[in-house]
């Protein structure tokens, strides 16, 4: 038998904050590319902290939406290991994204196989994480829709990573990161659209929403509070003294600043 499945079990409130969750992480991660940009010597370490960003956001809203997932009839829990798997496939497969584009820019090759590899990546998070559902049934997915779900993965990953290095503007990357933030959780409610579940057995007792609550929960606080720490940082930079036109002047006298010290500084006997 066929079972009835809801991606909206506590109403809109699940896809509004999945949502947001995406847009944090996006914003969070296109503010440390831009630092990354601005301060090479540090790159590496920006560039981890906004794949780490983004990667966490993902994840987050995956699981955020998650929580409104239900099946009449059939009870649903989480395997922690596949669980936590995904979170390490999102967080590595955009790393390899972020760092491929943030060292070797933007061109067209480039940014086809960074977004690529990224987008492939984070649709085998989503599967992943569906992966990791036990419940009394079956489930199955409608091939052409899970195909348009990877499709959407791949445009948003590669629309994702040519903005992180192009856009640098504080404005811009808001306004950036809220139309990734629709392609992301577009890409998930598109996946989940696929989703069948053919019931194989009756449920021995009620479904526990509480109890499943409790576990997503207890798995989202740590990307959440990775999410927060990446916050911090990013607001509590020095960076943000200067607005992005600001910085753009002061940079290149820094630059000369520097230069001169070089120039005027006596040579070291042999």
């Amino acid at each position: 038998m066929t079972a009835t499945v809801s991606n909206f079990y506590y109403g809109a409130v699940t896809l509004i904050a999945a949502y947001l969750m995406a847009c944090l992480g996006a914003g969070l991660g296109l503010r440390c590319t831009t630092r990354s940009l601005r301060r090479p010597q540090r790159r590496a370490g920006w560039l981890a902290l906004g794949a780490v960003s983004i990667g966490c956001g993902i994840w987050t809203m995956h699981f955020i939406a998650m929580i409104g997932f239900s099946v009449q009839g059939a009870l649903v829990s989480y395997d922690m290991t596949k669980t936590l798997l995904s979170l390490v496939v999102a967080i590595v497969v955009v790393a390899l994204g972020v760092f491929l584009v943030g060292y070797r820019g933007v061109s067209s090759v480039n940014l086809a196989t960074a977004g690529t590899v990224t987008g492939l990546g984070v649709a085998g998070m989503h599967y992943l994480g569906m992966a990791a559902i036990h419940t009394n049934g079956t489930i199955g997915y409608d091939a052409p829709t899970v195909i348009l779900s990877v499709v959407i993965a791949v445009a948003a990953a590669t629309a994702a990573l040519w903005a992180a290095v192009s856009i640098h503007t504080l404005w811009a990357s808001l306004g950036a990161s809220l139309v990734m933030g629709v392609a992301v959780t577009g890409m998930h409610y598109t996946g989940m659209a696929a989703v069948s579940v053919h019931l194989t057995g009756v449920a021995e007792t009620a479904q526990s929403s509480t109890d499943l609550l409790s576990f997503l929960l207890a798995m989202l606080a740590g990307p959440l509070t990775v999410l927060l720490v990446s916050a911090v940082i990013v607001m509590f930079d020095p960076d943000m003294l200067l607005n992005d036109e600001d910085w753009d002047r002061a940079a290149p006298a820094q630059q000369g600043t520097g230069a001169a010290s070089q120039a005027r500084r006596p040579s070291q006997p042999a």
